[in-house]
């Protein structure tokens, strides 16, 4: 082996959840770029904003599939269609998640029992079905999308804060069940960034700068490209030794 270890991902097959826009389609282009043949999980097939016409231009192999994250049924039969299709599996990235805001007091059960469902039950059984087909095939990469929101505290958003805390422990949980089948299970946690999810509040002057303030060391929004190269260094040979971690992509945020 030489010094500088493989950033390729060359021949391997990824499934990204919530691939149609913001962070989820960013990550799916940047797999693609690496070299991956790529299937998207789409909450509506028919509806991918453009994501597959731009990975086609980009010469990869790309298949849409009906992957709505809260429906157990779906999550199992896109899966097993991206496998058919491709012949294997080799990355999952889980990327959809929701949250509704809502000040604790206030918060309703279908809000609560639907951003459970989507964050908490539909990561787990994507990791479920993902895991089965990589134990077969002797191995693959998960990549969990926690979030800074599971380390400190947010305001109105104690339900998607407790479901962040929650990915980053299963993946924790995964990673050691799963270790002895060559499965390495990881997560990302990112700060705010500029998707079109985040640019209602942080097109507020005020949240903006609050956002800013506590950004601790950076001082700054992130960009998309600063999530997707934490997630093709997690899936590609170079981070072979590391599973169970959770890394904080917060510009600092978490460091005081």
């Amino acid at each position: 082996m030489g010094s500088l270890p493989s950033f390729s991902l060359e021949g391997q097959v990824a499934l990204v959840t919530g691939a149609a826009r913001g962070l989820g389609r960013a990550i799916a282009v940047a797999l693609a770029e690496a070299g991956a043949s790529v299937a998207l999980g789409l909450r509506d097939v028919s509806q991918d904003a453009g994501a597959r016409a731009e990975m086609e231009a980009l010469g990869r192999p790309v298949l849409p599939l009906q992957m709505d994250m809260a429906d157990l049924g779906q999550i199992r039969s896109a899966t097993a269609q991206a496998v058919e299709h491709f012949g294997r599996l080799d990355i999952l990235v889980n990327n959809t998640g929701i949250a509704p805001s809502n000040l604790a007091l206030d918060v309703v059960e279908e809000d609560f029992d639907r951003t459970l469902r989507i964050n908490l039950k539909g990561t787990f059984f994507a990791c479920q079905e993902a895991g089965k087909v990589m134990k077969r095939q002797g191995g693959g990469r998960i990549i969990n999308m926690s979030s800074q929101a599971g380390f400190v505290a947010l305001p109105t958003e104690s339900v998607y804060c407790m479901t962040k805390a929650g990915i980053a422990h299963l993946t924790k949980c995964l990673a050691v069940e799963w270790g002895p089948y060559n499965i390495n299970v990881n997560a990302v946690a990112p700060t705010f960034i500029h998707t079109p999810g985040t640019e209602p509040v942080l097109s507020d002057p005020e949240f903006h700068a609050e956002t800013v303030r506590k950004i601790a060391a950076l001082h700054r929004i992130g960009e998309p490209s600063e999530v997707t190269g934490a997630v093709v260094f997690l899936a590609s040979p170079a981070a072979s030794l590391i599973t169970g971690h959770t890394i904080l992509i917060d510009g600092g945020w978490t460091a005081v």
